[in-house]
């Protein structure tokens, strides 16, 4: 290895000998580097040192990742040093993707390192051989393990790993990152029994400083937006000057937009790209390849890139619209470069006012190597009873020892002991309302007490059918005729219940009936109250939200803002208020005959969209005749046709416990929710011999489950999980309880004449089905310019 590094003309660097110290003392390891520091060498190089030195044959270390990671780089990071080393170790990987008859041949004969995923680990711990075939395992590492650990493919992964540790005691555990903020949150995830002493910290050293650049328009920032599109031919202009930029979107359709609008202003006809997840394998790979090969002058892409990339010849990154994290800033940034001791250049393009405010707040943090915590939670129960499952398919287990592995994972950890009973009962006989069904009896307990699979069927159906990412489907609009108005997210039509209005297609429908694959709309002379979006939302993190609040209550940083952005505030602070960090502003006012309500609680788009939902209904029984309400990260704008005078009722906390619990359950959102649970618990099959279901197929399954299990099982443990996605994932429930606790003692009221300069990003939204898209661009800009003359005028 040494002479490998001399013919190079390079150095370990001391991160690298850190990670080698700590295995030869057998310790687990959390090592934390910024992007170019050579992490996937550091994780590998304790194996590569101990083959060198004790040639073996069998698993000696699994490296695990995100999909997309593991199919860009790890041919340059491993493969490449170990062929150029002239040393006999095997490296394969195995995903979803890899032959039938190499998955058989790996089994038998596997190599000494294994690239994985944690889906296809899973699968593997379900053979009757893994309990050979992992037996001699010295070393597990797992890269970008913040794309992993707080959510439920990190669930499975901590299982996987308890299940490794019990049947190779010996095996080392290793985490890689550029970007964990709270260090010793991950070094417990990583530790046998969440034990953080046995984890040692390795930090990398630190890189060169990134250059980050705020692109100011040639004009004014624009008041509405997100999406960054009016500067297209500056972006443009600034592909030109490098030699390659990656150019990266929030979501998939501004992609696709930005894309079209690159293209237009590509007088040079230079050679750009698009990279995203919804495009097909093969046109990913084709894209990969010209950037690699350098034919490519930008790539337009998503978080699709985020992990794993090393082009080293990408000079510039461009960020389209807010970043609405600075952890994910820095990741996107370490893709300029991707060297250590080289300056990323990086460019943010911010849509609007408020995202100017926010990628100010995302510059300052990464100057100050402030990082976006993550919120570590229990473990998913689905997640659970599929791992079980796997469990039994290659052996019988003793229920009190699997609950002792199963705690030694650390979102397990406070897993009870009734819990597990309910989980194994459920695997048994689907629970009581299902137990008459021989297709739900999974499990079996022998008279020894031993845990088995009941039939080899269950076997073949789990193998086919394991996995925790559900595809989300799209629900066709159609009028009760069968005319179709195109598709929405079902994740969108989940939050309508019957009655509803919404804008869609340039008309305001109203819903009546929402089936497994259509949502049935009937055109309503009514006002669209509630307002439809492209796309997923990335939320705004807590971090960049409290510098935002912090920038609005210091005057003495205006100076640092665009005049424009700087006269807004100013205008604002004299005719209204600015909140300190800890108030929640709301205003009130009249305009055009409705009365409108702002609330700036900066807790991101998914927590204000269910905010919206609740407090119009509360709106609704207090009579004040409520129209609609609009939302971003920053703000939600409520309007109706009877002004609010006493807000705070509005904003009680609870409405958590009344509002919330019947929104949840009319709406479609649980059963939306007890669909994937009861995708990835294994209650229904996804996959048959032969053939895959369609969603509907699917849907229709589990809906009939669902109110089944209403009905005769309401404490059933899959609607527990149902319930524990519906509240964090769905509807941002935390950042929601922690927004109405304090809102009683910190609410500011301002009871205004006329709209105010902060609500025009959020008011101009009013009847956009689409925010920034296509040809409402346009019309969206020439409301707002005519809403900012009537709010910046002064008194």
């Amino acid at each position: 290895m040494e002479t490998w590094f001399d013919a190079r003309g390079w150095r370990p660097r001391r991160h690298q000998l850190d990670m080698l110290a700590a295995a030869r003392a057998g310790e687990h390891a959390l090592l934390v580097a910024a992007t170019g520091a050579g992490k996937t060498l550091a994780g590998f190089l304790p194996t590569l040192a101990e083959l060198i030195e004790s040639p073996t044959e069998g698993l000696h270390t699994l490296y695990v990742s995100p999909l997309k990671a593991l199919a860009v780089d790890i041919q340059r990071n491993l493969v490449t040093p170990v062929d150029e080393m002239g040393v006999d170790i095997r490296v394969e990987t195995r995903t979803g993707d890899t032959p039938s008859d190499r998955k058989a041949r790996q089994r038998a004969r596997p190599p000494q390192i294994l690239l994985t995923t944690p889906e296809s680990l899973s699968l593997l711990l379900s053979y009757p051989d893994s309990l050979t075939m992992f037996a001699g395992l010295r070393a597990i590492v797992i890269d970008e393990v913040h794309a992993f650990a707080t959510g439920k493919r990190g669930d499975l992964l901590s299982l996987c790993m308890a299940r490794l540790q019990a049947i190779a005691p010996g095996m080392r555990r290793v985490a890689l990152s550029a970007t964990v903020a709270d260090a010793d949150g991950y070094r417990a995830w990583l530790a046998p029994d969440g034990d953080i002493d046995t984890v040692t910290l390795v930090t990398g050293e630190p890189g060169a400083d990134p250059d980050i650049a705020i692109l100011l328009p040639e004009d004014r920032v624009p008041w509405a937006g997100h999406s960054g599109r009016y500067a297209a031919a500056q972006v443009m202009a600034e592909i030109e000057t490098h030699r390659t930029s990656i150019v990266f979107c929030n979501t998939r359709s501004l992609a696709e937009l930005i894309f079209q609008d690159l293209w237009k202003a590509n007088a040079m006809q230079l050679p750009i790209g698009i990279h995203h997840g919804s495009l097909e394998k093969e046109a990913r790979r084709k894209v990969e390849g010209a950037m690699a090969a350098g034919k490519l002058r930008a790539l337009v892409a998503t978080a699709s890139l985020d992990l794993g990339v090393d082009w080293g010849d990408v000079d510039c990154v461009i960020q389209m619209g807010a970043p609405k994290g600075s952890s994910r800033l820095l990741q996107r940034i370490g893709r300029s470069n991707h060297r250590l001791d080289e300056v990323s250049e990086a460019i943010l393009v911010p849509g609007n006012r408020f995202e100017y405010l926010e990628a100010r707040a995302a510059l300052d943090a990464v100057e100050a190597g402030e990082l976006d915590a993550d919120v570590f939670r229990m473990g998913a129960l689905d997640v659970l009873a599929q791992h079980l499952v796997a469990c039994a398919c290659a052996a019988p287990f003793d229920q009190a020892a699997m609950l002792d592995e199963v705690r030694s994972a650390l979102p397990y950890s406070a897993l009870t002991g009734e819990l597990f009973e309910q989980v194994l009962g459920f695997i048994r006989d689907g629970g009581y309302a299902l137990k008459a069904y021989d297709r739900f009896k999974r499990l079996t307990q022998d008279a020894d007490g031993k845990w088995r699979v009941s039939h080899p069927r269950f076997v073949a159906q789990h193998r086919l059918n394991a996995g925790i990412i559900v595809e989300a489907t799209m629900l066709k609009v159609r009028f009760r005729n069968g005319r179709a108005l195109g598709k929405v997210e079902e994740g969108f039509a989940a939050t309508l219940s019957h009655g509803d209005t919404f804008f869609f297609a340039g008309m305001s429908l109203e819903v009546e009936k929402i089936d497994t694959e259509d949502l049935i709309v009937r055109a309503t002379s009514r006002p669209a109250r509630i307002p439809t979006y492209g796309g997923s939302r990335m939320p705004l993190s807590t971090n960049l939200a409290d510098r935002v609040r912090g920038f609005l209550a210091t005057p003495s940083e205006w100076h640092r803002f665009p005049d424009d952005v700087r006269e807004w505030l100013e205008i604002q602070q004299r005719r209204s208020t600015l909140p300190r960090p800890e108030q929640l502003l709301v205003e009130t006012f009249p305009r055009e005959g409705r009365h409108y309500m702002v609330a700036y609680s900066f807790e991101g788009w998914n927590a204000h969209q269910s905010l919206g939902m609740l407090v119009t209904k509360r709106m609704e029984t207090q009579g004040l005749k409520p129209l609609g309400f609009v939302a971003n990260d920053y703000a939600i704008a409520c309007y109706g046709l009877e002004p609010v005078r006493d807000p705070a009722s509005l904003f009680s906390a609870d409405i958590l416990e009344h509002e919330f619990v019947e929104w949840v359950e009319r709406s479609h959102l649980l059963k939306r929710a007890f669909r994937e649970v009861a995708v990835i618990g294994g209650l229904v099959e996804r996959q048959v011999p032969g053939k895959r279901k369609t969603g509907r197929q699917v849907t229709f399954s589990t809906d009939l489950i669902y109110d089944v299990l209403r009905e005769y099982e309401p404490g059933h443990v899959l609607l527990q999980a149902a319930w524990a996605d519906a509240r964090a994932r769905m509807t941002d429930v935390g950042r929601l309880a922690g927004l109405l606790d304090r809102a009683a003692d910190t609410m500011v009221h301002v009871d205004l004449p006329r709209v105010s300069p902060l609500a025009v990003p959020v008011l101009v939204l009013i009847g956009r089905e689409k925010v920034a898209t296509g040809s409402a661009d346009d019309a969206l800009l020439v409301e707002a310019e005519a809403l900012a003359r009537e709010a910046m005028a002064p008194d």
